[in-house]
C-alpha cells in the first residue's frame, strides 16, 4: 500500500491543489498531513482528493474548531495534535512535530514503524525502522520547494518529491 505524506500546506491553494491531483495521479490509499492547514478555507480544496485524509493540527493553525467544521463538511475529523495510526499492518505516529523531545522519544520508543512530522519545513527521511519522515513543505514559501513524500508502506521506502 502507498500512501502520500505532506506538511505545512501553510494556505497555498495553489500547492495544495497539485499534491492532491499528484496524489491522486499517483493512486495513493491515505494520505497523512502533519498539520499547518492555518486557515479553514483550504480544507474545501480536499474534497477532490481521492485518497482517505488522516490530519493532526500544527501550531499555526488560526481557528481550530473552524478547521474542525470546514473539514467536516467533506467528512474528514482532526486526529487532534497527535496520531497513532495503524495503515497497511504498519503503526504509525502522526505530529506536527513543534517538540524535538517528543519527536525523538516516539523514534526511541520502538512503538512504531513509521513516525512522521512537520514543522521544520526542512525534507528529511531517516531510520530503517522506524523510519522517521518529515516531507518538508508543500506551501514552498520557506525554502522554494514545493515537496511531498509517498511511502510504500510494505517495503517502508520513502521518496520526497517536488510538485
Amino acid at each position: 500500500m502507498k500512501i502520500g505524506i505532506m506538511s505545512d500546506s501553510h494556505d497555498n491553494i495553489y500547492a495544495i491543489d497539485k499534491a492532491i491531483e499528484f496524489f491522486n495521479d499517483s493512486k495513493v490509499e491515505h494520505v497523512l498531513h502533519a498539520g499547518d492547514f492555518v486557515s479553514p478555507f483550504v480544507a474545501p480544496r480536499f474534497s477532490k482528493l481521492k485518497a482517505k485524509l488522516h490530519y493532526v493540527f500544527g501550531n499555526n493553525e488560526g481557528d481550530r474548531e473552524f478547521l474542525r467544521v470546514k473539514f467536516g463538511e467533506i467528512g474528514v475529523s482532526p486526529l487532534g495534535n497527535f496520531a497513532s495510526l495503524e495503515l497497511g499492518g504498519r503503526k504509525i505516529a502522526l505530529l506536527h512535530g513543534t517538540h524535538e523531545d517528543i519527536v525523538n522519544a516516539l523514534v526511541k520508543s520502538g512503538s512504531y514503524d513509521v513516525v512522521v512530522r512537520g514543522h521544520t519545513h526542512q525534507v528529511g527521511i531517516s531510520g530503517k525502522k522506524p523510519i522517521l519522515i518529515n516531507p518538508g513543505e508543500t506551501c514552498g514559501y520557506m525554502t522554494g520547494r514545493k515537496t511531498v513524500a509517498i511511502l510504500d508502506l510494505a517495503t517502508l521506502k520513502a521518496e520526497i518529491l517536488e510538485i
